[in-house]
């Protein structure tokens, strides 16, 4: 695997860049402002890039812009954008329509070594990665705007587990359900999101999507 990371930090940075490499990981470049990080990436074209969310020069979205920038010109290339708050627009604008390699974790993920190697390998590998915090709030919110009557609190909870990136059985083993039970809620989520069989193995990830939209 080849990265490219992105973070004003240089302290950051540089830790980031020391954890990859004791891990036989590849570090294209690291660098500390958006404009050089499509270079970087355009130059390197990396498997995945770790961005910070807020960089040079304004610190308010510059870090996603050129993360969004990524998805539409290397599309190939897999975006994993560090925050240290939730940004819920922020973390629906990344994802989009492509659900295909991306993540965002808060930075305090990235402390956890195991959870972060984790989640850059799960979007080395095309997965959809999001803060278990991320979820949460996103979705405190969106029951606030719009409760989806038509999904029940258990459904709910399934969802949430499945937007965390949770297989059956680890859904099963968290809500202390059986496998059964999990693929009846989940066939239920689709139903009544109109997601039909045809949609693939990314109904689940739609399905999480359109729940976070909602």
């Amino acid at each position: 695997m080849r990265v490219v990371i992105a973070d004003d930090s240089t302290l950051l940075r540089q830790g980031i860049v020391l954890l990859l490499e004791e891990q036989g990981i590849e570090v294209a470049a690291a660098v500390g402002d958006g404009e050089t990080l499509l270079r970087a990436v355009a130059e390197h074209r990396p498997d995945v890039c770790v961005i910070d969310v807020r960089m040079p020069p304004t610190f308010v979205d510059e870090g996603l812009r050129a993360a969004l920038v990524i998805r539409h010109r290397w599309p190939d290339v897999g975006v994993l954008v560090l925050s240290q708050y939730v940004e819920e627009k922020y973390a629906i604008d990344l994802i989009g329509d492509d659900t295909r390699g991306v993540g965002y974790l808060l930075k305090d993920r990235v402390s956890n070594v195991e959870e972060f190697l984790d989640a850059l390998n799960r979007i080395f590998l095309g997965d959809t990665v999001l803060d278990p915090e991320v979820v949460k709030q996103v979705l405190v919110r969106s029951r606030r705007r719009d409760p989806l009557a038509s999904l029940s609190p258990r459904e709910k909870d399934v969802l949430s587990a499945m937007a965390e990136g949770l297989s059956n059985s680890g859904i099963a083993a968290q809500l202390v359900i059986g496998p059964a039970a999990v693929e009846k809620h989940i066939s239920n989520i689709f139903m009544k999101f109109g997601l039909h069989p045809e949609d693939g193995e990314n109904r689940r990830v739609l399905a999480v999507l359109r729940y976070l939209g909602a």
